[in-house]
């Protein structure tokens, strides 16, 4: 059996956030040299998903790599949104805390959003909260959101600089879709957004010079509605290993374009995990 050829160079957010992690390494013993503790980031996880479990055990054990101190909180699945609430404030009032990483989805019964904003957003190394979220959309100091935060890194790192470029977001995701369009115009980019009601998706996908795919269906997106020379950022993950979009097909018609695994998912620990850095820095200036 053939390999289907590919024209696409491979965007390597493996080697890249490896990059980034030996950096955060050093920095976080350099604080904690100084000042005598490690950096901390708090993980919150809500319930038993298997998804969930497995992603925090991933950060937690990237925590430890880079120097940085790791206390996880496990909650039951049935607690309240007050309870929840109660227990981010806590953490964030805790000076031994450097940054908190509430792990989602926490559950259709608990507001979400309330969770996230009580998170002290000096401490929201995940950039969650609406403080964060305008401080991207302003261009103002603060935390970018992790993956939309890692996409940025990539671009960066492959010399693509949107400044000029039609860039399409597929998603609208408060974690993911609106804060990458966000940096994305603060970057210069002419921005659209495109969603389940977009009507003829694949001819707006078609004008993209730059794409992002987080719509959450895998392979949703083929290699005919790619604009050839197109740089393609799949956010995507889904059961089988596979993004939201069509690899092979794609990866013919895509200058450049980010594997799953291997391409976003490993730069959204990473920046995660520079973030902790910055904000106990931060913190212990």
């Amino acid at each position: 059996m053939t390999s289907t050829p590919r024209t696409a160079r491979f965007m390597d957010g493996t080697a890249l956030a490896r990059e980034i992690g030996d950096r955060t390494a050093a920095r976080a013993a350099a604080l904690t040299a100084r000042t005598g503790k490690a950096p901390c980031l708090a993980t919150v996880l809500v319930g038993e998903d298997p998804a969930s479990v497995t992603y925090v055990k991933m950060k937690r054990n990237r925590c430890a790599k880079a120097g940085i101190e790791s206390r996880h909180v496990e909650l039951p699945a049935d607690i309240t949104t007050e309870q929840l609430v109660a227990t981010l404030t806590e953490l964030s009032e805790d000076p031994d805390v450097h940054g908190i990483l509430l792990q989602h989805p926490v559950g259709e019964h608990i507001d979400e959003r309330a969770a996230f904003e009580a998170i002290a957003p000096g401490k929201d190394v995940d950039g969650v909260t609406m403080t964060s979220f305008a401080a991207m959309g302003f261009g103002l100091p603060g935390f970018a959101s992790c993956t939309p935060g890692g996409i940025m890194r990539l671009l960066d790192a492959y010399g693509v600089d949107p400044t000029g470029k039609r860039a399409v977001v597929v998603g609208r995701s408060a974690i993911l879709g609106k804060p990458v369009g966000l940096l994305l115009l603060g970057r210069n980019a002419t921005v659209t957004y495109c969603h389940s009601r977009t009507t003829n998706l694949s001819e707006v996908i078609r004008e993209a010079d730059i794409l992002v795919a987080a719509v959450g269906r895998p392979e949703f997106i083929r290699g005919e509605d790619i604009k050839q020379g197109a740089v393609v950022i799949d956010a995507g993950y889904n059961p089988g290993n596979v993004g939201d979009v069509h690899f092979n097909s794609a990866a013919e018609r895509a200058s450049l374009i980010t594997p799953v695994p291997g391409g976003v998912g490993p730069m959204t620990i990473a920046v995660l995990l520079e973030q902790t850095v910055d904000a106990a820095e931060r913190q212990t200036a």
